[in-house]
């Protein structure tokens, strides 16, 4: 295969197995980029559809869905292993986290996983600390480095085939979900016309506005809670809590107290930091779906804490 080519970039907007390996590479492929673009101008179709209260209703409803699969499962579960489920589980986040068009769980563990081994050194993939805002937010996994799986990182994972087959066909999840929501959209202007929805205005809100808003708010992890918020901990990155992030994106903005523990499956390590993921976890907790959460140990909970911060 012809490293960089376009027929290689186009084919892998289907599927991923195309990915150019070369990691010193970290030019942007545009060719490659180009859906990423798409999904934001396709957000202007709003223009055009209008709007309903029940497209934006099932606009939020799928960013909090989709989100809380990347944070509880893509992230806490698959990167960092802090509980157990079934395999039935595991597949089915997954597939939601698959549908918020993140890449798979494959990709997204193992970077993730590279990011903690580097975090805010010059072998990290996304800091702003080495390389800027613009970097961290977007451009590192528009470039043809961090395109392909970092499959040393992720030996616990890679054995599933069902894993396996939403990283390579890693839009079939986003295809699936927008396609149902043109056809719920189409259905509804059928037979409940009162409701004034169309399958155009589904499409739009449901999948394209509701995902372009859960990227931004996901990648501001990489981008803003390494720079902007309290430090609690000594860590040996630049990571922050911020009360702002962590609502926006369910718990994740207690990035310095993740990065202080990463292990635990609870970021607001206190009752006064709001972590919806955690709250959400515990309910699966609760129905027997997931066991052996694990928070932050009483010995580590004070350790290592920058003098003077009470926070």
């Amino acid at each position: 295969m012809v490293k960089h080519s376009a027929i290689a970039a186009l084919i892998s907007w289907f599927d991923t197995s195309v990915a150019d390996a070369d990691s010193a590479d970290r030019s942007i492929d545009w060719l490659r980029t180009l859906p990423f673009i798409g999904m934001h101008m396709a957000c202007f179709g709003v223009i055009w559809v209008g709007w309903s209260p029940v497209a934006v209703a099932t606009a939020a409803f799928l960013y909090a869905v989709r989100l809380l699969a990347i944070t509880g499962f893509y992230h806490r579960y698959f990167s960092h292993r802090s509980f157990q489920t079934s395999r039935a589980m595991q597949a089915i986040f997954a597939f939601i986290g698959a549908s918020a068009v993140q890449r798979g769980p494959l990709w997204w563990a193992a970077h993730h996983r590279h990011h903690h081994n580097h975090s805010d050194q010059p072998k990290d993939t996304h800091s702003p600390v080495q390389d800027g805002f613009l970097w961290s937010h977007v451009g590192w996994f528009l470039s043809r480095a961090n395109f392909p799986i970092r499959k040393e990182r992720i030996p616990d994972l890679i054995r599933f085939p069902e894993l396996r087959f939403l990283d390579r066909f890693d839009i079939f999840a986003g295809v699936v979900l927008a396609v149902g929501l043109y056809l719920l959209g189409a259905g509804l202007h059928a037979y409940a016309p009162e409701l004034g929805v169309t399958g155009g205005q589904m499409l739009i809100w449901g999948f394209f506005v509701s995902t372009v808003v859960l990227y931004h708010a996901t990648f501001t992890i990489n981008s803003l809670a390494h720079r902007l918020g309290r430090r609690r901990y000594a860590t040996a990155d630049d990571s922050r809590n911020n009360l702002v992030l962590a609502l926006l994106t369910f718990g994740e903005g207690w990035h310095n107290n993740h990065h202080h523990y990463p292990a635990s499956a609870r970021q607001g390590f206190y009752w006064w930091e709001v972590d919806i993921t955690w709250y959400f976890l515990k309910l699966l907790e609760r129905f027997g779906l997931i066991w052996d959460l694990r928070e932050v140990p009483g010995t580590r909970i004070d350790a290592n804490r920058i003098v003077g911060n009470a926070a």
